[in-house]
């Protein structure tokens, strides 16, 4: 028979003897081990499984004698925890005395490895045994369970709400610069347009012919083209063409050419582009005016560049925003992970800050996922947000993205001083902090881990040096089978 299929049973006798020989039993009473005889048996298995993780919880397990193994579902292998061949270990509905405290299913796999025998007590019975013989006991471990619950609970809610609030505050500073630079370049712009206005009058007023105008409307259809393809000067090279202008407008007797400048070089206009506006010109009063109503153009044409550009990125941000939230989208979605993990850095912008260095390495032939996005993202500001805080705003952030067989990996890693070896072991424990006291709860690799391991059936591993540490979150490219099409809850806070 094949490992991988139920392992055939056979019911035998049951010894009060061999029981009471068991460190689980050997304070029972006489009367006591006779009751468990009677309603429990001890069943002889075949190797094969006794039961699957996810199964209902019918029975409690005690191996009597043989080997077993305790496995847990990874994504789509069966991951061996333990391995055992001594009397008393006990599996199964073993806590199914704690009753709606706990879901009603295996949360592991019993297989059997060498034909053994184990003594098997319906689930119902164990319980109610549990609380009739040990009603101290009952009440301590409620007690004990709501306190932990409640405790976990609490502490989860203050994590995420500190992180909405750092999100928060991060996003507002990030959309007030835009907003700001909008509204500065607003307002210049009204000046610009109501001093056109004014020059236009003049024009209009002034000793032009018609072949003039044409020609000076020719000359600021070619700024107006020129202002969104010019490629930026070193502050250097702008301000040697700064100096050259300047010149070139005294010597043509241009009053305050230098305010004019700037201008003219942020267009990436030089001396030889003047020289045709002097070659249009009719006279000296004719150049100026035309010279500053080109300036004015200009000027108008970046001021609403830049206006274009802030509420660009008032929108990106927004975007990433509702990205981030999933606020508009449903709860379980097939997407392209690269998105959730661009909105996420952009979040964290701020949080990241400008002395570090965001690497990314992405494979875009990856395939969309199957996901709960909203969660995802969760992981991601968790590790990335770790990453930051590892660095103390300093060095690289790199993030990752390749495919390995059936699991898309995303990796993120840090050059920040690493995780010491006695503690990599705990890092996924809940509550288990290294930050100060205030400054972290101890939660945020603890849900992470249960969003990516028991939410999307995926893995979350580290590996860690001074200088190179990396974090490894593997999601299946292909959503597992589950009941009712649905993936169990999680309780994220």
């Amino acid at each position: 028979m094949s490992a991988d299929q139920p392992a055939a049973r056979e019911q035998l006798p049951c010894d009060l003897a061999e029981l009471r020989s068991l460190f689980l039993f050997e304070k029972l009473t006489d009367e006591q081990l006779d009751w468990l005889c009677r309603n429990g048996h001890v069943e002889r298995f075949e190797p094969g499984y006794a039961y699957r993780e996810g199964e209902p919880a019918a029975h409690f397990f005690v191996l009597l004698s043989g080997t077993i193994t305790l496995s847990r579902r990874v994504g789509d292998e069966d991951v061996e925890v333990d391995r055992v061949d001594r009397p008393g270990v006990h599996a199964g509905a073993s806590r199914s005395f704690l009753g709606d405290h706990i879901p009603d299913k295996y949360d592991n796999s019993l297989r059997v490895v060498t034909p053994a025998r184990l003594y098997v007590l319906a689930a119902e019975l164990f319980a109610e045994v549990v609380r009739d013989w040990f009603p101290m006991a009952m009440h301590l471990i409620e007690g004990m369970l709501s306190y932990l619950k409640d405790t976990q609970q609490r502490v989860s809610q203050r994590e995420r709400l500190l992180a909405l609030g750092s999100l928060s505050a991060g996003l507002t500073h990030e959309l007030n610069n835009p907003a700001a630079a909008a509204v500065r370049a607003t307002s210049s712009l009204r000046e610009r347009v109501a001093g056109m206005r004014h020059k236009l009058g003049l024009i209009a007023s002034g000793p032009y012919d018609r072949a003039t105008l044409a020609m000076l409307i020719e000359l600021q259809e070619r700024v107006v083209e020129k202002v969104g393809t010019v490629e930026p000067l070193s502050p250097l090279a702008a301000a040697d063409l700064e100096d050259e202008l300047t010149d070139w407008f005294d010597a043509h007797g241009i009053t305050n050419g230098w305010d004019m400048a700037p201008t003219f070089v942020q267009a990436g206009l030089g001396v030889d582009w003047l020289e045709q506006v002097v070659a249009t010109a009719a006279d000296q009063t004719t150049l100026e005016a035309m010279l500053r109503w080109l300036n004015y153009t200009i000027d108008t044409e970046l001021l609403m560049t830049e206006i274009e550009d802030s509420i660009t990125r008032v929108s990106t941000l927004v975007t990433a925003a509702r990205q981030y939230s999933q606020l508009d989208r449903v709860p379980y979605q097939v997407i392209d992970v690269h998105e959730l993990i661009d909105s996420t850095l952009l979040m964290l912008n701020r949080k990241i800050g400008d002395g570090i260095t965001v690497v990314r390495q992405y494979d875009r032939t990856l395939p969309a996922v199957p996901v709960y996005a909203a969660e995802l993202n969760q992981v991601w500001t968790n590790l990335i947000d770790n990453a930051a805080d590892a660095m103390a705003g300093h060095g690289t952030l790199t993030v990752r993205t390749r495919r390995e067989n059936d699991r898309l990996v995303v990796e993120i890693g840090d050059t920040g001083p690493g995780i010491p070896p006695e503690i990599t072991g705990r890092i996924f424990e809940p509550f288990f902090t290294t930050k100060p006291v205030g400054a972290g709860t101890g939660l945020g690799l603890d849900i992470s881990w249960r969003i990516v391991v028991n939410r999307h059936h995926g893995d979350l591993s580290v590996e860690s040096a001074p200088g190179d540490t990396r974090f490894q979150v593997r999601l299946p490219l292909v959503a597992p089978r589950r009941d009712g099409d649905q993936l169990p809850p999680i309780n994220v806070g």
